[in-house]
């Protein structure tokens, strides 16, 4: 029982030696979906339902009456809106400090933020990429619409 406290103590170490540490694999929540809404994760298709958790790398996918609602665990706020595809590409969320980065991808159709800890605490740490722009978010709140 000693020697695993101590690995633990070891790997939660190396895992914040730059300050950053996700709980987990966990990085959120979905909090409302309706219509065709799915989350691909490690190429399997999931229906997105309230209460699943979201990982980072997770692709956020919504058909033509879709919609996804979800919440990450720096209380930062996405609603992905019909026909849209949007990946999470990077999250990362220090409790303590409020220190992280998160960038999305947004391939087509649209999403709301808003903004959560990581950007109130550093501006440059939130990033939207789209298929011709990388928008660093700035404010609190936003809507990115891809054709």
């Amino acid at each position: 029982m000693r020697n695993y406290s101590v690995a633990a103590l070891i790997l939660a170490a190396a895992l914040t030696t730059q300050g950053l540490c996700a709980i987990g694999p966990d990085i959120g929540r979905i909090k409302v979906a309706s219509g065709i809404a799915m989350i691909v994760r490690g190429g399997q298709s999931i229906a997105a339902v309230p209460g699943l958790t979201l990982q980072k790398g997770d692709v956020l996918t919504t058909g033509k009456n879709g919609r996804i609602g979800a919440t990450f665990y720096d209380n930062s706020r996405f609603a992905a809106g019909p026909n849209s595809r949007v990946v999470i590409s990077e999250f990362l969320f220090d409790e303590t400090s409020h220190d992280g980065k998160f960038v999305t991808q947004v391939d087509r159709g649209s999403l709301a933020v808003v903004s959560g800890q990581i950007a109130k605490k550093n501006k440059d740490a939130m990033r939207v990429r789209t298929p011709t722009a990388l928008l660093g978010v700035r404010g609190t709140r936003f809507v990115v619409n891809v054709k």
